[in-house]
């Protein structure tokens, strides 16, 4: 299974299936897995259905676990991820997410995720235990104040938040 949504940073692209990340150089063949490769599961070295992937500036490597309802930073060479987001169980309390879906980070380190079956959009400044609603929160629907499945999200550079939202079409 191809990622979703992929990244590129200078000359690499991110792909993956449903269980690591590989980066490959444009115009080869073979890449090298920097997140991920030990199987299906629940370990901070394993995935349970990646969805989206954020590349920084810094090639810190961020992904959105749906199975596993959280989101994970991978270093550079690193043997197991970070989780910050979520991680806690798949309801809807600030400490959780529910199929995390699109993630962004902006150069402050802060993480914002499309929380799609929770249908609103999360952030998680750097280093939090508990992410805040910026967008949502007022059930699935299609008044301005609500989302139905936001899948995906971008920030501008001023900052402004542009979500795909699924259901609304």
């Amino acid at each position: 299974m191809e990622w979703k949504l992929g990244a590129t940073s200078g000359e690499v692209v991110a792909v993956g299936n449903g269980e690591r990340s590989r980066d490959h150089q444009l115009g080869e063949s073979k890449g090298t897995v920097v997140a991920g490769g030990n199987g299906c599961g629940n370990r901070l070295d394993q995935f349970n259905g990646p969805a989206y992937i954020f590349v920084d500036r810094d090639q810190l490597v961020y992904l959105s676990d749906d199975g596993n309802h959280h989101v994970m930073k991978w270093m550079k060479d690193a043997t197991q991820g970070i989780i910050v987001a979520g991680g806690q169980g798949e309801e809807n309390d600030l400490t959780q997410l529910n199929c995390p879906r699109g993630v962004v980070v902006d150069q402050l380190g802060t993480v914002y995720v499309a929380d799609l079956k929770n249908h609103r959009i999360m952030r998680w400044p750097k280093g939090a235990t508990q992410g805040s609603v910026i967008i949502g929160e007022n059930g699935n629907g299609g008044q301005s104040n609500q989302l139905y499945c936001p899948i995906d999200l971008s920030l501008d550079r001023h900052g402004n938040i542009c979500i795909v939202d699924y259901d609304n079409h």
